[in-house]
């Protein structure tokens, strides 16, 4: 089973939706609804670990620099 691929866009509107105190969020003809809050910020979470991977795959970033630390809307 292949990762879908996700673009900055998107996670940029999962983002602008978690600050806006948002539980719906439209990507072009696509809306989605999440539960909760807990559940949007695992999605934020999940397609930022994606396009890191995605980073590292094609060379955007070096191997070395794998990590990825990521706070969440509980740490503020």
């Amino acid at each position: 089973m292949s990762t879908p691929t996700y673009t900055e866009a998107q996670l940029q509107a999962l983002r602008d939706a978690l600050a806006k105190g948002e539980k719906r969020v439209t990507f072009g003809d696509k809306t989605v609804e999440y539960r909760s809050i807990d559940e949007l910020t695992a999605a934020i979470h999940e397609v930022e670990v994606a396009l890191h991977k995605d980073a590292v795959t094609t060379g955007l970033i070096p191997r070395a620099a794998r990590q990825i630390r990521v706070t969440t809307a509980k740490g503020f």
